[in-house]
Parts: C-alpha cells; structure tokens; sequence
C-alpha cells in the first residue's frame, strides 16, 4: 500500500511539473510555428517526459519490497503447551494357519529345515537369513 502511495505522489509531483509547459499559453501565432519551426518545443517536451518518466520508474523499481528485520525467536511460555493426546489403535487380528505344518523338533521338521536352509543349525533351530540374523525355523 506504501508504494502505491508513494507512485501517486511521485505521478503527482511529475505531471505538476510538466504540465504548465505544454498548454498553450504563448501569444505566437500557430501558423508562424506550424511553418518555422524554430522553437522546438515537442522535442523539449518529449525530452523532459523521458527524463521524468526515467526518475518516476527509477524510484519505484527501486523501492525495497520487504523489509530485511531480523526475526527473533521467543520460547513460549511453558502454560502454553500441552502434551498431545496418546492415540490408541486396536491391534490387527494375526491369522495362525497350522493346517499340515510340521511339529517343531520332529524327524520330518529337522529333514525340511536342513533342505531348505543351507545354514541351519540343528542345535538350535535356527538359520541366518540374508541380513545375518537368525530366524527359528517354521515348516509348513
């Protein structure tokens, strides 16, 4: 809003200061002018916008647009916060399928762990899975 005001003003001032010398207020007679061109008021008139125009833009464009305050952080006071509610969500139903799985520690469980995993330790029923950590052997 500042710099609108400021580009009015400046609009203002320029036009004041260019406007009385285009009207015509000289006694001479435009015939005279129209075929002696002397005095070259268009040119002077037409120099004196540019320049008023270069000042006028100039002073706009250089306007700041923001402002450059340091911006300070202020803690909040501690009434202010408050711990945020817990949330609690019910935990998914696991689905145990147990249907023709082998027995853990029978013959037939030992014989499909040892064919299945290579670095499966009978001792313990276990074997190392590909990320190095040891996984309990489930037949089925």
């Amino acid at each position: 809003m500042r710099t609108l005001v400021k580009a009015a003003v400046l609009t203002i001032a320029s036009l004041s200061a260019v406007l009385p010398s285009m009207t015509p207020a000289h006694a001479d007679d435009w015939r005279y002018r129209r075929h002696h061109h002397r005095d070259n008021d268009g040119l002077a008139l037409g120099a004196v916008g540019l320049a008023t125009g270069l000042i006028v833009g100039g002073a706009i464009a250089s306007a700041p647009r923001y402002r450059n305050e340091e911006r300070v952080y202020i803690d909040p006071p501690a009434d202010d916060y408050y711990e945020p509610a817990p949330v609690y969500r019910r935990p998914r139903p696991v689905v145990v399928n147990n249907y023709g799985s082998l027995e853990p520690w029978s013959p037939s469980w030992y014989r499909y762990c040892s064919n299945r995993y290579r670095s499966f330790d009978s001792r313990t029923g276990t074997f190392v899975g590909y990320d190095g950590r040891s996984y309990f052997c489930n037949a089925g």
